[in-house]
């Protein structure tokens, strides 16, 4: 059987703790000075279930100390179940709140709005704490001037706070006085050093398990047409074009976001840079007029480091991590990709993507080194194709004159001595990945065809925030 998860709140511990403040300023007057003005003494109280090692001490180790005068001392003399009070026990009440931002460098709250929360508060269970308290004194009149102070305080009752949490609604109770007993000696009174004076007191409190709270997040991927490319709802139903997943993903405005080189920048609907996921050249530089930020704040606030974005790929996998402003520039956010979610490399990297038939080693390209490799945007010609100068590319011939023979998407390396094919594109047919170390792109292999593998345009729909 699993263990009840522990929980403690000093709930009991507040309300004596409250009770105590409220009692622990009442003065009496002692004498009077030389001067003849008055002497007044702040008259302690203390809680009555103390331990013995500091009943001890505070008793001097002696058994034949005479107690203080006055002195408050009180005591939880009863605490009971109040059936009366009791309401809804299954009652689940939810509220959604939403803080101020807090702002690290001023260690202060700002105007902006910050996280957004929602608090789920179970009904608590309604008691009956009975506190009986004390009055110590040594004649009546110090007696009579504390009551006197005290009485009018509690007709009948007073309220106490002990918590001020808005949604602590256990905070509050009242203090009742149910009962007062002027002196607990019978006739004859004034045998004894000290003369006590009780009073009872009733606390309706109530006792609840801890709250539920849940972080809001945003949705920022919503599915939002249920019709077909003719606007036929009809057919779209009867058929199984919604079951299978042709409807249309739209994000708010229809914005679409262009990753490159770790920089997120936010573009208007159906820019024309949406090519750009198609081609192996690195992303040109991208002018955009949208700012990241009134975006955003249209529904939370982001957290730099915290909040999150997901890219969808073209097969379904997301690639994300978390989000930073940009310190200088409004349209950019930082992307710090979690790599768990790229795709792993497949394939070893290559160098470079190239056209060999307009480069070479030593004719534009560094001189052949073991394990160098390039990625063919063209090929270098058929075995039987003298089309070429001098039959093929002189530029890629190895020692003793071997000859390249590679296709387009193809990957050579050099093994040493010459350049040989290690990725032949016409018999590679599922998907591979391989990254170019010099400009840091993965480029995906599927259906015959390089393309970059996350970086580039994502349409609005396949990105999402998550705050």
């Amino acid at each position: 059987m699993a263990l009840q998860q522990y929980f403690y709140d000093k709930q009991l511990r507040r309300f004596l703790l409250q009770f105590t403040r409220m009692m622990s300023n009442f003065q009496c007057e002692i004498g009077r000075d030389d001067d003849g003005n008055p002497t007044y003494m702040r008259i302690p109280i203390r809680y009555g279930n103390v331990s013995k090692q500091a009943a001890t001490i505070l008793q001097n180790n002696s058994a034949n100390s005479i107690p203080c005068a006055p002195l408050f001392t009180f005591h939880i003399s009863d605490l009971s179940y109040d059936r009366k009070n009791l309401q809804e026990p299954y009652f689940v009440d939810k509220r959604h709140m939403r803080q101020r931002q807090w702002n690290e460098a001023t260690q202060d709250y700002t105007q902006a709005e910050g996280n957004a929360f929602t608090v789920e508060r179970h009904m608590p269970a309604p008691y009956i704490m009975a506190l009986q308290m004390d009055l110590w004194t040594t004649n009546d009149d110090m007696k009579f001037q504390i009551f006197e102070q005290v009485a009018p305080l509690f007709n009948p009752a007073m309220e106490i706070q002990s918590t001020d949490s808005y949604l602590d609604w256990t905070s509050l109770s009242t203090v009742e006085l149910k009962n007062y007993k002027l002196d607990s000696q019978s006739i004859p009174n004034g045998d004894g050093e000290i003369n006590i004076s009780t009073w009872n007191f009733d606390l309706p409190i109530w006792i609840t398990m801890p709250a539920r709270v849940m972080k809001q997040g945003v949705i920022h991927k919503i599915v939002a047409n249920i019709f077909d490319e003719t606007g036929d709802i009809n057919e779209a139903i009867s058929g199984d074009d919604i079951l299978l997943g042709t409807r249309v993903q739209i994000t708010p405005h229809g914005y679409q976001v262009l990753l490159v080189d770790n920089q997120l920048h936010i573009l208007e609907k159906n820019s024309p840079m949406i090519q750009i996921n198609d081609t192996l050249d690195p992303i040109p530089d991208v002018t955009s007029e949208v700012k990241w930020e009134p975006v955003i704040e249209e529904y939370g606030v982001l957290r730099n480091g915290i909040s999150l974005i997901y890219l969808q790929l073209s097969d379904g996998t997301e690639v994300g991590g978390t989000v930073t402003y940009h310190p200088t520039d409004e349209n950019i956010l930082l992307f710090a990709i979690d790599p768990d979610s790229l795709p792993a490399n497949t394939v070893g990297p290559i160098d470079a993507v190239i056209n060999p038939l307009k480069s070479g080693p030593n004719a534009g390209l560094p001189a052949p080194v073991l394990n160098r490799r390039y990625l063919f945007t063209e090929g270098t010609g058929e075995e039987s194709d003298n089309s070429f100068p001098n039959a093929r590319p002189l530029a890629w011939e190895g020692a003793a004159g071997v000859e390249l023979i590679a296709n387009e998407n193809d990957i050579v390396e050099y093994n040493g001595n010459f350049w040989e094919v290690v990725f032949d594109a016409s018999e590679v047919e599922g998907i591979e990945y391989v990254t170019n170390i010099t400009t840091n792109l993965q480029y995906k292999w599927e259906d015959f065809n390089w393309t970059k593998s996350f970086e580039g345009v994502y349409d609005g729909g396949d990105w999402r925030l998550t705050i």
